[in-house]
């Protein structure tokens, strides 16, 4: 196969900390020889597994660009053991628009993998973490909220795995995040994730969803720094007992609620466009039959809204963020509750 445009500023094998860039050709008018420049950070120490941290992977969800910019100006290699790759703004065009795809070439990076190294600006970007970064990594963090169309309960995730071994594994790490919520999340259409691509490669992999509506908050940025960390020391690249400064990172007295989606009845989609009326709060337990939303015709007064109503019962973990909906948008998310309040073990 053709060798990847894209060529890195930092050496893997070096130790210490490089802060670097992976640089992509990219000729346009107001740069005849211009080049995208995706910061990626490496800190490395001795031997030990290769941890790669992402965020971004849609430029419109600020928890992953925060929490890993954060890690990136303090974690030292004096800290670790093996190696960490940051990268805080995976699909950097995307990131810089603040947009969930990219403004070059409206690529939806988490619909892009394996990529290719001939194609769009996007898809050679899903090419180089394909065949470049995912076979050196041993644990994969990808983290995500909901971006401009979609508010989440905070829940870190997986899949189901055909290798049940390799299943234990990342829903130990899932567990180890330590987010509030644990979800076994199902995916309408999987082709083309980052997700599918490091799954399939074997390694122990964890998504996240903090939250939405564009916007990072406090406490969605504090989970997922405290769920970095976490994810470091439960692959012991840092040490358990002095992975941050800060107390409340360490996991102490802090518990997750495991959630599952079994089913495609967990998703409430919109058949009509208009002005939405949420009825229920994220985090609310749910009962089948209850409303969970309605529309309202806005070209015109008089009209009855159309009610939604929850296919099974369980804790509404996802919601439509913006007062419009679109026919085709996904206006809630039920999710059953396997165990509540299970406490988190880095």
């Amino acid at each position: 196969m053709r060798a990847s445009p894209i060529t890195p500023t930092v050496d893997f094998a070096a130790a210490g900390e490089q802060h670097g860039f992976l640089k992509l050709p990219y000729s346009r008018d107001d740069s005849a020889w211009g080049a995208i420049m995706i910061p990626i950070t490496v800190i490395q120490r001795g031997e030990g597994p290769t941890v790669l941290l992402t965020g971004g992977n849609h430029g419109d969800e600020y928890e992953g660009p925060i929490a890993l910019s954060k890690l990136a100006s303090t974690l030292k290699a004096g800290d670790v053991t093996g190696r960490v790759i940051v990268v805080p703004f995976m699909n950097y065009p995307a990131f810089k628009a603040g947009t969930r795809t990219s403004s070059v070439d409206s690529g939806n990076l988490n619909r892009s993998f394996p990529g290719k190294p001939d194609g769009s600006v996007t898809e050679k970007i899903a090419d180089y973490f394909q065949r470049h970064l995912l076979p050196v990594s041993d644990y994969v963090l990808d983290i995500h909220a909901g971006g401009r169309t979609l508010d989440f309960l905070p829940f870190a995730a997986i899949h189901v795995l055909p290798d049940a071994q390799q299943q234990v594994r990342c829903e130990a790490a899932m567990r180890a995040f330590g987010a509030p919520y644990s979800m076994r999340m199902l995916e309408l259409d999987s082709v083309g994730l980052f997700d599918s691509a490091v799954e399939e490669a074997g390694k122990v992999f964890v998504s996240t969803e903090l939250g939405g509506g564009g916007t990072a908050t406090a406490a969605s940025v504090a989970i997922a720094e405290r769920g970095v960390y976490g994810f470091l020391a439960h692959a012991g690249v840092i040490d358990r007992e002095g992975i941050s400064p800060r107390d409340d990172l360490r996991g102490n007295n802090r518990t997750t609620t495991l959630l599952d989606m079994p089913d495609g009845t967990c998703y409430t989609t919109s058949e009509h466009s208009g002005l939405l009326e949420m009825c229920r709060h994220l985090g609310d337990f749910i009962e089948e039959g209850d409303v969970l939303a309605r529309v309202y015709d806005a070209t015109r007064t008089g009209a009855p809204a159309v009610e939604y109503v929850a296919r099974r019962s369980g804790l509404l973990a996802a919601r439509h963020f913006p007062g419009l909906v679109q026919i085709g948008d996904t206006v809630a998310v039920v999710a059953d509750v396997v165990e509540g309040h299970i406490p988190v073990v880095i």
